[in-house]
């Protein structure tokens, strides 16, 4: 399931000595969300190999016919946009969402790949959670409220791992 639960380590402070103030409080808790990758790396080297290896094959036929050069465009062509929307697919998949939990706050901010960073922060004890099962976007959408403004949690993920998602912050936050 793409998300995960971190607790901090919590130790022994590193600054010793006096200070004129108290350092920040470490986060209680932090979870971070981020799109299902079905195509590892490695993978993605491998469909392109293996393409264009399967489109190298019926070219052996043709070679030294004129029938060569007026395949061979379309076969690059397509090879080159495979190659194009499986990177632009990547660079999509770089999106996330990290939900900070504090003890007098609570702050998620959401990094899209081609566009600003958002962020969104909240009073945990008036922060309340709710899944839509319809009318939303997506099934079993999963919304938080606090601050006088509601911001969706997860909406790339599937509607099992929504409700999961839903469970869990239903405990954090009661």
């Amino acid at each position: 399931m793409p998300l995960k639960w971190e607790k901090p380590d919590e130790g022994a402070p590193a600054q010793t000595g006096a200070s004129s103030h108290a350092p920040a409080p470490a986060p209680r808790k932090r979870l971070t969300l981020w799109p299902h990758r079905s195509l590892p790396e490695r993978g993605f080297a491998l469909f392109i190999l293996i393409t264009y290896a399967m489109f190298t094959l019926p070219l052996m036929a043709l070679l030294g016919t004129a029938a060569l050069w007026g395949m061979l465009p379309f076969l690059l062509g397509v090879l080159g946009l495979m190659w194009y929307f499986l990177r632009r697919n990547y660079r999509d998949g770089t999106l996330n969402e990290v939900l900070t939990l504090w003890d007098d706050r609570v702050e998620l901010v959401r990094t899209n790949p081609r566009g600003p960073v958002q962020r969104w922060e909240a009073n945990p004890y008036w922060v309340r959670v709710a899944i839509h099962p319809e009318g939303g976007p997506v099934p079993d959408y999963v919304t938080l409220r606090g601050s006088d403004r509601t911001v969706e949690i997860g909406a790339f993920l599937s509607p099992d791992e929504r409700k999961a998602l839903y469970r869990d912050l239903l405990h954090e936050f009661g």
